[in-house]
């Protein structure tokens, strides 16, 4: 439990309160002897090093604060205890060499590189440490940070660190764990196991496969899972039935002859099993998993054939009996309903060890493991009272001390026990080790999908760095020669793309479901009439658009500009498909999904209306179907397409709460339909526009403006500076709440909603309107997150605006907030 011993200001006198928050850390502090320590007393210490310890005793993360050049003085925080364990008790103040003596050797040149400026960040980075802490052998994340004076001069390292040897040790077993999993795949040799696709086409062939069934791996991937039924049960659908019944039930089972590679036949049973679904929700297909039971059933056979020759003799057929229970590779046994084993076969000796002498007379209970003991007790007393069972699972003890898993089928016969078991010791195993295995896959599924988003972003935002770096170096250079002809060209191309990367960010934001929208009752057949023009400007003359509107189309609350995006790059999409002259066809419908089609749609059952977009073009493969809402998957030459279209018209879809699907074939053309919910009420009427100038400043005028990132205060410093407004600047919440508890006059509160040091935006704006009722607040963000501004509901008086912005948007939108209500300041 965390003290709270020094975390209010007033618990600390006047010139010590830059303490306060530290709790225990804050305790080590004041009950260090600072008389003859080279700092002096703490309430004589630099403004730089107060600052800069506030931060550090304040932050939930482990920190470190080093002050000096020659002999660092250690201070660190509360969260950093754990790291030092018994040396917690001396450690602040000392010297950093003296705490961390063990390690000095490994962080002096990294401390020597941080003096200089050469400042890095380091990942699971090996320490050796003395053993008063724990372990010698340590890893630690952490990355070292100048802290300058007001004179610019090196004062001090700030550190952020934080211990990863568990986590490093836990990936080191991980990796262990699958490498012995892939062991015990491998070595599954008499049980079929492979995967599937939705569609029966064979994906994995294990090794079990292949021995059992003769084709390699290389001959069985890429065929379908047909191929090993037989062809009575092909003609009857059995294979087909099969998928089906797995995908409805989550299991189907599997006992029947299927076809080896040779044409022989062998008895299979097992089951298959759908795989669990991928990140989007979309079927990835099955896993069959089967033993081979050719010899067993063989075996049934001919037990069966002889109980239905009531005619032979019987000391014939007590000859075949006693052959089975001889050669059987199953236990079997005999004994009294209290437990006394009577009889038992081969089977024992080879599956558990020990032999017929050891087993007879003994009660068969001294061999259940103790877990199962209670659970044996009571199928023997429901087995004495009549009962039988098809399937009773326990552990007998092995004759060397292990246990093995055993699958009885057991039931009384002549006033006895009469069982026959079955060792699935190794088939419970396998099926661990394959849900463990279906978790990596899933795992690393997921990183392949973020290794290709942060590949794409990275290309795509270098491109645009470049081009805003370029331009304005190539500006920079051309103003110190006096060059001015040409730097509006310069100017332009970085602004160009800086757009583009603004307009990149939103197509992100839109796949991820996090952009800002802004839904409203729309008349989803007005609005493409009205922009059925632009669509056949931009889609061109080589291709014809019909554009089918359906009667009394239901409204939709959806934002409208999103929507008219998606439908432009439907169809700049379907243009792009057909290499000559096509049709392209926009359709509306209402669409009525009862439970079985909302469930195929991913959708609630209820009311939808469908905007299709429909083209003659050269079609989808299904791989490329099922990639295609992948951010910056596309089948477009380099250059010709992000890969964000349909990855936005997805998010889009999603966030407005509908849905998107694709019905495509080769040769044959692309439907693409967006599905959104029914609106239950009447458009909104269209807006007027009307262009309004905004007036200059009221003279006097005052806008606080909190956020941290100080690039982004001087901008918007500079630019009301030069509308007449004075601006006060934060770099936090608390900075922010400051001012507001001050006397200074204030009309306008600008704040960033993402902000650090434990307030956000949002918190900020309602701390302010506690202090002023009433004081206007313009939010803006670059994350457009709903919930962090109360879910898109903003309170009268407040306003959000997305980065980036132009200036020209932000001196529009405060001088539109001021213009509004001129009353007097708060």
């Amino acid at each position: 439990m965390i003290s709270e011993i020094f975390r209010k200001p007033s618990s600390l006198p006047l010139d010590l309160r830059f303490l306060a928050g530290g709790g225990e850390a804050t305790k080590l502090i004041l009950a260090r002897e600072w008389a003859t320590h080279p700092l002096g007393s703490p309430a004589g210490w630099p403004e730089a090093l107060k600052a800069t310890l506030s931060t550090v005793l304040n932050s939930p993360e482990s920190m470190i604060l080093a002050w000096g050049r020659d002999d660092l003085t250690f201070f660190f925080n509360e969260t950093y205890f754990p790291l030092l364990g018994p040396r917690v008790s001396w450690a602040m103040g000392a010297r950093f060499d003296q705490v961390w003596a063990d390690a000095w050797d490994q962080a002096k040149p990294i401390i020597e590189d941080a003096f200089t400026g050469r400042s890095q960040r380091f990942t699971d980075m090996p320490w050796k440490l003395g053993t008063d802490r724990g372990a010698p052998d340590t890893w630690f994340t952490f990355s070292y940070s100048r802290v300058l004076d007001s004179d610019g001069e090196v004062a001090g390292l700030f550190i952020l660190t934080n211990e990863t040897t568990e986590r490093v040790l836990a990936d080191a077993a991980l990796r262990q764990s699958e490498e012995r999993l892939r062991l015990v795949i491998e070595g599954a040799r008499d049980h079929v196991i492979f995967t599937t696709d939705p569609k029966g086409v064979i994906q994995s062939w294990f090794a079990g496969a292949e021995a059992v069934l003769g084709w390699s791996s290389s001959e069985a991937v890429g065929r379908s899972l047909s191929v090993i039924f037989t062809e009575e049960d092909r003609a009857n659908g059995v294979d087909v039935r099969e998928m089906a019944n797995a995908a409805r039930d989550g299991y189907a089972s599997d006992k029947r002859w299927h076809l080896r590679k040779d044409g022989s036949r062998v008895y299979l049973n097992g089951s298959m099993h759908p795989l669990a679904k991928d990140d989007l929700g979309e079927d990835r297909g099955f896993i069959k998993i089967a033993r081979d039971d050719t010899a067993s059933l063989r075996a049934k056979e001919e037990l069966e054939e002889l109980n239905g020759t009531l005619e032979q003799q019987v000391a014939e057929r007590t000859a075949d009996r006693n052959r089975l229970w001889q050669l059987s590779s199953d236990l079997m046994l005999i004994a009294s309903f209290d437990g006394i084993l009577e009889a038992v076969n081969p089977a024992w000796t080879r599956i558990l060890g020990w032999s017929e002498v050891e087993l007879i007379g003994q009660p068969l209970f001294s061999f259940i493991h103790p877990d199962d003991l209670a659970h044996t007790i009571a199928g023997a007393s429901a087995i004495s009272a009549g009962e039988a069972y098809t399937r009773f699972e326990n552990r007998y003890r092995h004759k060397n001390g292990s246990y093995r898993d055993i699958v009885w089928g057991a039931g009384p016969g002549d006033g006895k026990i009469i069982a026959v078991g079955r060792d699935s010791t190794h088939e419970k195993a396998n099926a661990r080790a394959l849900a463990e295995a279906e978790g990596h896959l899933r795992q690393s599924q997921k990183m392949e999908a973020v290794g290709q988003l942060t590949g794409g972003l990275a290309h795509d935002f270098n491109n645009l760095l470049t081009g805003v770096m370029g331009n304005l170096e190539l500006l920079q250079l051309r103003l110190a020669r006096g060059k001015f002809d040409d730097a509006e060209r310069f100017i332009s191309s970085a602004q160009g793309a800086g757009r583009r990367a603004a307009s990149l960010t939103q197509r992100l934001l839109a796949f991820s479901r996090r952009q800002t929208l802004d839904p409203k009752p729309t008349d989803v057949n007005r609005l493409i009439r009205d922009m059925e023009d632009l669509l056949r400007r931009t889609v061109g003359p080589t291709a014809a658009i019909d554009v089918v509107a359906a009667p009394n189309l239901w409204t939709a609350m959806i934002d409208a500009t999103q929507l008219e995006s998606a439908v432009l790059n439907l169809c700049l999409n379907a243009r792009d498909s057909m290499a000559v002259a096509g049709r392209l066809t926009v359709q509306t419908a209402n669409e009525l999904l009862d439970a079985q089609a909302a469930r195929l749609l991913d959708l609630s059952a209820g009311e939808y209306l469908s905007i299709c977009v429909t083209d003659t073009g050269a079609g989808m493969s299904a791989a490329t179907i099922q990639r295609a809402f992948e951010p910056f998957f596309t089948t477009k030459p380099i250059g010709e397409g992000t890969g964000l279209g349909l990855s936005m018209i997805y998010g889009f879809a999603r966030q407005s709460n509908g849905q998107v699907r694709i019905e495509s074939e080769l040769g044959k053309g692309t439907t693409v339909c967006i599905y959104l919910p029914r609106y239950v009420g009447d458009a909104q009427a269209e807006d007027e526009v009307t262009e309004v100038s905004s007036p200059p400043a009221a003279a006097g005028q005052t806008v606080l403006v909190v956020d941290d990132e100080a690039t982004i205060r001087h901008l918007i410093d500079e630019v009301l500076d030069e509308q007449g407004y004075t601006v006060i600047g934060a770099a936090d919440g608390a900075a922010g709440l400051k001012v507001l508890q001050s006397g200074a006059r204030i009309e306008l509160l600008i704040t960033d909603v993402g902000l650090p040091n434990g307030l956000n935006g949002r918190q900020v704006a309602d701390a302010a309107r506690v202090l002023r009722p009433g004081l206007k607040v313009l939010f803006i963000t670059g994350y457009a997150d709903n919930a962090a501004v109360g879910n898109g509901h903003l309170e009268p008086g407040m306003e959000l605006l997305i980065k980036p912005f132009t200036m020209h948007a932000l001196t529009e939108k405060v001088a539109e907030m001021l213009r509004t209500d001129l009353r007097a300041p708060v």
